[in-house]
């Protein structure tokens, strides 16, 4: 998988780009605040993915213009060159919302090319990941889920448009007419819809899991055990019931206790819980090995090593760390941000950097 072109127009700050990675390692420098983020999450969003970085749809496109766009040919084993494009549109645009074309055909929405380029992002808020909130995991297994099998993301639309329909019923079911005979096909679907999404993520794991744990194992230099643990409400086949024992508690809360919107991804560190006693240094290898191991896993699922891109984290490693990393993103297309540019002083690429958003050789 590489990606060999991306033209960009009123991205963010980036009025227009046309950036050439190179086939290996790029390296993308400047101040804080240039648009060097910007470029990396204008590479994301040929995934079909939303933002990295959680934004909305009008914040992607510069201020004062009605779309923005990004397009370019990518590089498959499988399918050879296939141009791609993305188009995300204000409200009041002709095309509100991301569309796509590939290969100058109408896509519909962005959300169609998942599968089609694939790429694994690892940016400072990544340390989150460990200490964060389960959301903020649960996020991070469905991104790669989507990009790895498409139909992934409509059941978990789908899902979440359930459980938003049923937490309004719970608030209103005392003047809601028929609201037990309501709950109870809401129940069916959602049963169908979340034992598909944990299919997925504990499939998902128990290929990821072992990759990461030998990839700290070889940080460590054996020294310390990371594991990975898919923890889930409810055992395989077993929602259906999970939804009805909960159905008085939901009431209760007003919304929907049970089901896959409750899960988490726990990393333990020798027996404990890494959020408790991991140090920084401790989850910093914590997810750097799980990233790499995402990588991993979405080219034995693909066949294609996705693209690499790496933002402003190298500043976050130390130099241990840091040469581990770069010593296993070797021979894959990878795209890192830098403040400083020292930090590749040894390492061959395409050297670029970034002012006000204007992309510059070097």
């Amino acid at each position: 998988m590489r990606l060999k072109r991306l033209i960009m127009a009123n991205y963010r700050n980036i009025a227009s780009a046309d950036f050439r990675p190179g086939e290996e390692l790029t390296v993308i420098t400047g101040a804080n605040g240039q648009g060097k983020t910007n470029l990396l999450e204008a590479v994301w969003l040929l995934t079909g993915a939303k933002s990295f970085r959680g934004a909305k749809d009008a914040q992607l496109i510069r201020q004062g213009q009605p779309f923005a766009v990004m397009e370019g040919p990518i590089l498959r084993e499988d399918k050879g060159e296939v141009w791609v494009r993305v188009a995300v549109g204000a409200k009041d645009s002709p095309r509100p919302g991301r569309t796509c074309k590939i290969n100058g055909v109408e896509s519909g929405r962005a959300s169609e090319l998942a599968g089609l380029f694939t790429a694994v992002v690892f940016e400072p808020g990544d340390l989150e990941l460990v200490k964060g909130s389960p959301q903020r995991r649960r996020r991070f297994m469905d991104a790669a889920l989507c990009q790895l099998y498409p139909g992934y993301l409509a059941t978990l639309r789908r899902y979440a448009r359930l459980v938003a329909q049923k937490n309004s019923l719970l608030k209103f079911w005392e003047r809601t007419p028929g609201a037990a005979e309501m709950c109870d096909a809401f129940d069916a679907d959602l049963a169908v819809q979340g034992e598909e999404i944990r299919r997925r993520r504990a499939a998902w794991m128990a290929r990821l899991a072992p990759l990461a744990q030998k990839n700290y194992a070889e940080i460590s230099s054996g020294s310390e055990a990371l594991s990975l643990c898919y923890r889930c409400g409810f055992s395989p086949g077993g929602l259906a019931a999970a939804l009805a024992d909960s159905r008085l508690a939901d009431r209760r809360a007003g919304f929907c206790t049970a089901g896959p919107h409750r899960d988490d991804l726990e990393l333990v560190l020798d027996g404990q819980p890494a959020k408790n006693f991991a140090s920084q240094g401790q989850q910093r290898s914590a997810v750097l090995s799980v990233k790499l191991a995402e990588a991993a896993v979405a080219a034995d699922v693909t066949g294609e090593h996705p693209v690499m891109l790496l933002d402003d984290v190298l500043s976050e490693l130390d130099p241990t760390r840091q040469e581990y990393l770069l010593t296993r993103v070797r021979e894959k297309q990878t795209i890192v941000t830098a403040c400083d540019s020292s930090l590749f002083h040894k390492a061959a690429g395409v050297m670029l950097r970034m002012e006000g958003g204007r992309l510059l050789e070097g």
